[in-house]
């Protein structure tokens, strides 16, 4: 069995010691390395490969952001997974931008604290709930509604596909009308407009349409029934 390679960067002792027991007792998982700080983080992925490089934000001698930064410069396909205790609204917005895949608070449940890392492994992007339904709805909302329209959603990873969908969603086709363009089924377009609205976090087809149109606004029609709907 192919196990997750985890990189643990952690500059509180006992908690960096207490997240690699937990994790070096799953079958499924490999703490590859743990350490105090980032500065050494290039040379370590290089040594190690992980899989998924697990960090605290608030590392007193590096910048977190800058050392994710760094990583996804040169690893773009290590996944990120980012812990702290109460993360802002910018630091999630910047740390987004520049591609971590999951978030998790200090004080999450062992068993969440797993299913996060699996689930981030798969190709997922993880959030607390709380955060999913408030705050990150509120950075991509900030996002949209600011000068900068494409810049969320640029630090979002779509699929070819979805990518098409959100097209043809802005030219103003049905899912019915986008599966006979695409030569797939209603069922698969419904499949891709889900993870788009997962991943963009939004509910309508209007704000799906912002980010594919924002520099035309005048193009977008005025249906707000949500995407799953049609």
């Amino acid at each position: 069995m192919k196990k997750i390679r985890i990189l643990l960067i952690e500059d509180n002792r006992l908690l960096r010691d207490g997240i690699a027991a937990i994790l070096k007792k799953q079958p499924d998982i490999h703490v590859a390395e743990s350490a105090g700080n980032g500065e050494n983080i290039l040379e370590l992925i290089e040594k190690h490969k992980p899989d998924i490089v697990l960090i605290d934000l608030g590392l007193q001698i590096q910048n977190s952001l800058r050392v994710v930064k760094l990583i996804k410069k040169k690893f773009q396909l290590i996944k990120i997974i980012v812990m702290d205790l109460v993360p802002l609204q910018t630091d999630v917005f910047k740390l987004v931008q520049a591609g971590v895949s999951g978030f998790m608070l200090k004080n999450i449940k062992a068993a969440d604290f797993l299913k996060t890392i699996r689930s981030v492994y798969e190709g997922a992007q993880v959030l607390p709930s709380h955060l999913t339904g408030s705050l990150f709805t509120q950075v991509v909302e900030n996002a949209i509604n600011s000068t900068d329209h494409s810049t969320i959603f640029k630090s979002i990873r779509m699929t070819k596909r979805e990518k098409e969908v959100i097209e043809l969603i802005a030219d103003g086709l049905t899912n019915k009308e986008i599966a006979q363009e695409l030569h797939i089924s209603s069922y698969t377009v419904k499949s891709h407009v889900h993870n788009i609205l997962e991943k963009l976090a939004i509910h309508t087809r209007v704000q799906i349409a912002k980010h594919a149109y924002i520099s035309n606004p005048n193009n977008l029609d005025d249906d707000n029934t949500p995407l799953s709907d049609k």
